[in-house]
């Protein structure tokens, strides 16, 4: 079993960080390779035309690894989810009798590109919405999303867990539905992938978008988009000339190229060989491919569980484990605590976590422990109304 490693990081030991899911902290290593990198800058000789390329192969490759997909070249250099979204997006034509189908609350990211879209066309968005507070309501939300696929679904865009709460959405059974009818179906991974296992192998969605400053422990601006190959003859957002074949060959580089690098190569975001941030995001996923997911989902499960038991006590609304995921769940409170009360307690011990919806967002990692949990729950103790 796998223990805290708290030591990886700098985060002090009255500090509760409990906020993963709004933005991880650096790993030590990762922070030596940002270093390392913005050093090599100062002597720009050092870098060489392999610098451009090596990183950002070696980032597919990872990633390619850590969830599964049998080739790397499917997988693209993205600066943000928006623009791996857009991506799929910009080589979608509709109907006015198609629909696109997202649910309620989704991230704005994973659905400004799907209004634009189906304004264009004039289709149909249909946006499932959360149930009401029930014993098993992601069991039943799922049940709705199922049951809302038909022959007019053209897309299905849906994170694999909800932002705000943890909500694991039912992807095996979506993914099913979805091929009867011929739609398509568009994950977004920034708050799944990194933390919860997942493989494109099994699922075989036709595109995992994921942002790698949140699971991925990389920082803000880079991220990482999966493309089936089904995609990978698309137009990309931009023209820039390293997404194009041979431009590995800086002596050719005005002997312009109609064709595009291979597969999804073509959607790689302009600089994409960013000398700072691909390095740091290579030695983060060298960590997060050794530490596996399924050991973090393990970790995060054992030493929140009694906490969350004692939450329920006091009258708090928590999915059950089936429904959500363990490493970010989501805290509905009851009447009973004060919640301007209960951001002070926060405050004063040093608990940091987030406010999402009408959730009390709580996301944690290998660097907590059952010590974070039991502030935690103290906070809410403080908090009760007398």
């Amino acid at each position: 079993m796998i223990t805290c490693q708290k030591d990886k990081f700098h985060i002090p030991k009255t500090v509760s960080y409990l906020n993963t899911a709004y933005m991880s902290p650096l790993l030590k290593e990762v922070e030596l390779a940002g270093h390392k990198a913005i050093t090599k800058k100062t002597l720009p000789y050092h870098i060489t035309g392999a610098d451009f390329f090596e990183n950002t192969t070696l980032l597919k490759q990872q990633f390619a690894d850590l969830v599964a997909i049998p080739d790397y070249r499917n997988v693209a250099i993205i600066p943000a989810t928006s623009y791996g979204i857009a991506t799929v997006a910009n080589n979608i034509t509709l109907t006015s009798q198609d629909e696109v189908i997202v649910v309620s609350e989704q991230f704005p990211s994973h659905v400004y590109s799907w209004k634009k879209l189906i304004d264009k066309y004039k289709a149909k968005l249909v946006t499932i919405k959360r149930p009401k507070r029930t014993e098993k309501k992601v069991t039943l939300w799922n049940k709705n999303i199922l049951a809302s696929i038909t022959k007019n679904t053209k897309v299905v865009a849906l994170p694999i867990v909800h932002w705000s709460d943890g909500s694991l959405f039912d992807i095996k059974a979506i993914r099913k539905k979805t091929k009867e009818v011929g739609a398509l179906l568009i994950l977004d991974g920034t708050q799944s992938i990194g933390a919860l296992p997942f493989s494109v192998s099994e699922i075989q969605p036709d595109a995992l978008i994921c942002s790698g400053y949140k699971w991925l422990f990389g920082h803000y601006s880079i991220g990482l988009a999966y493309y089936a190959d089904t995609l990978c003859n698309g137009v990309p957002l931009e023209e820039n000339w390293i997404n194009r074949k041979n431009s590995e060959d800086f002596s050719t580089l005005v002997n312009y190229e109609t064709a595009y690098q291979e597969k999804a190569g073509r959607y790689n975001v302009g600089e994409m060989s960013n000398f700072v941030l691909a390095p740091m995001l290579v030695a983060s996923l060298k960590q997060i491919i050794a530490w596996k997911p399924s050991v973090i989902q393990q970790y995060t499960h054992d030493i929140s569980k009694d906490a969350i038991a004692r939450l329920r006590e006091m009258g708090c609304e928590i999915a059950n484990k089936n429904e959500r995921a363990a490493h970010l769940f989501g805290i509905y409170l009851p009447s009973t605590i004060d919640i301007e009360l209960l951001k002070k307690e926060f405050e004063k011990q040093q608990v940091f976590v987030s406010f999402r919806g009408g959730a009390i967002r709580v996301s944690c990692h290998l660097f907590n422990t059952k010590t974070d949990f039991d502030k935690l729950v103290s906070c809410f103790e403080n908090a009760l109304l007398r």
